[in-house]
């Protein structure tokens, strides 16, 4: 297959030649198995958890067991990151990154052990790429979803404190972007903590379907080249390697054709990213001006909006948040027709929803934060602009409507406004 001299490959990295072939095969990939540390974290600990197992099922002796159990210690623990160069997006439905994990951890084992150990046949054993990779993967996105959620209620917390400090402030409603009724503030900065902690719990709860992991399926679900009792085994001590409720898929061969909970996942993600670009949205249009526009509320200053205008401002904080729900949808739309794109008894497409969840995950983090510490957080009424502004208030039209009839109040609008057509 290949010219490369495996030995003096190992003798300059701690992967062999698996992990060179598919650096050389997939060169033009920018992101790297290391950019994502969770993963490789994660694929430590199914690779732990499958070693205890076949110690106790005597599949490997206690001092192999040993040696891998330590050098997947280190593997977890981010020493061994620069050992990782395969491509985050690969063909092969992941057998390249499983193999950088067998031979990164055999070669460090066998230094540890001092004992000969194989990628396939120690490191591999009782597994295979079609399980170890996607139990891998999904406690990675488990925990990366962590940090957008925490960001995602710092959020909520910033848009209720707002609603505190201006509870009792009126300002105009729209409809159509015309003049409507009058609502508080501290209505308007409620119903946006609603929204984003409504969206911050549906994306927790895409998460915990994640932990049916399918560990022991090895090829296609069948378990085939595992010992009776393996697959309980590993699950128990990767539960509690992980700290999670771990547990096995309610069918291994279901698990490993369909990828759903990703799209679950995925779609969630957009929700989120909707939510935040249409908050961002209408503060934007809310402070625009500061003399020909609505000029209700005033973001704080981040940088100059203009470079031949003085003193112009933009709304920068918003348009990144809205930018950046662009890209979330498209990566959830890339999630999505890599879960569709399933063939058979398995979804080989693992490596890409990998690449696009992550990517959504962080820039869900990324806008939540700056939303919440460079925009909300500063963001002030203008109460006497929201004053003049509530002249436009039809809720005594309303009123009027409720007593007289509509069309009575609706000629009473109209006397009221110079004969104007207002509806």
């Amino acid at each position: 297959m290949t010219d490369i001299d495996v030995e003096t490959t190992q003798d300059e990295t701690l992967y062999g030649l698996q992990t060179e072939l598919a650096v050389r095969n997939f060169a033009g990939e920018e992101r790297k198995l290391r950019d994502v540390p969770q993963l490789v974290r994660s694929y430590a600990y199914v690779k732990s958890a499958a070693a205890w197992a076949n110690g106790e099922l005597e599949v490997l002796t206690a001092p192999q067991v040993r040696a891998i159990q330590a050098a997947c210690a280190e593997m977890a623990e981010g020493l061994l990151d620069d050992a990782f160069p395969s491509a985050l997006v690969l063909g092969g439905g992941g057998t390249s990154t499983n193999m950088n994990v067998n031979e990164v951890i055999a070669r460090r084992a066998t230094q540890i052990g001092g004992i000969p150990l194989h990628p396939n046949d120690h490191i591999n054993a009782s597994q295979s790429t079609n399980d170890t990779y996607p139990t891998a993967m999904a406690l990675a996105v488990h925990e990366l979803i962590n940090t957008p959620v925490r960001e995602l209620h710092l959020l909520a917390e910033a848009f209720e404190t707002k609603a505190k400090e201006f509870n009792d402030t009126v300002r105009l409603g729209r409809t159509c972007l015309q003049d409507a009724v009058t609502l508080t503030v501290g209505q308007t900065h409620r119903a946006h903590a609603l929204s984003i902690r409504k969206a911050a719990r549906v994306l927790n709860a895409a998460a915990e379907g994640l932990l049916n992991v399918p560990l022991g399926a090895t090829v296609l679900g069948t378990g085939v080249g595992a010992p009776d009792g393996y697959q309980a085994l590993a699950l128990q001590e990767l539960a509690r390697l992980t700290g999670h409720p771990v547990k096995a898929s309610e069918d291994l061969f279901e698990s490993l054709s369909n990828l759903d909970p990703y799209a679950e996942v995925a779609g969630s993600g957009a929700r989120v990213a909707i939510a935040m670009a249409k908050i961002s949205a209408d503060l934007r249009f809310l402070s625009s001006g500061p003399v020909g526009g609505i000029a209700e509320v005033t973001l704080p200053t981040v940088q100059a909006g203009s470079s031949i205008m003085p003193g112009k401002v933009n709304p920068a904080i918003p348009e990144y948040v809205m930018q950046l729900s662009y890209r979330v949808r498209g990566n959830a739309h890339t999630v999505e027709a890599a879960v569709a794109a399933g063939e058979l008894e398995l979804n080989i497409m693992e490596p890409v929803i990998v690449d696009a969840l992550t990517r959504i995950l962080q820039d869900l983090s990324n806008s939540a934060h700056a939303f919440t510490e460079l925009c909300v957080r500063g963001l002030v009424w203008d109460g006497d602009r929201l004053n003049s502004n509530a002249q436009g208030d039809f809720g005594r039209w309303v009123a009027l409507a409720a007593e007289e009839g509509y069309d009575v109040a609706t000629r009473a609008v109209r006397a009221s406004r110079g004969g104007a057509n207002h509806d």
